[in-house]
């Protein structure tokens, strides 16, 4: 398993992908299961397309939220992106 680094360029893992669920919550289907994507995390995952580095992504969510901390927006969204690497919901390029 890869590690994460800021160059790094996540994509959706064999067998992922993103969905609308019949009451309008979008969730990531997994080969083990399903994940709901709360707040933020739907638009960090549609972000996550193989060709956009982790800064990159980091960067578009710090433009969208500018007046939130910078560095609680890369904890975070690191965070999230590890989990799904543990979960293989994600792999790095």
């Amino acid at each position: 398993m890869k590690a994460l680094s800021h160059a790094s360029h996540p994509r959706l893992g064999i067998g992922c992908r993103v969905r609308k669920a019949e009451n309008g919550d979008t969730v990531l289907l997994l080969p083990e299961g399903v994940l709901r994507l709360k707040g933020t995390a739907a638009e960090i995952i549609r972000l996550c397309d193989g060709e956009r580095t982790v800064a990159d992504i980091l960067g578009a969510m710090q433009a969208q939220y500018p007046s939130s901390d910078a560095k609680q927006i890369a904890q975070e969204i690191e965070s999230f992106l590890n989990r799904l690497l543990e979960r293989r919901a994600v792999d790095f390029q």
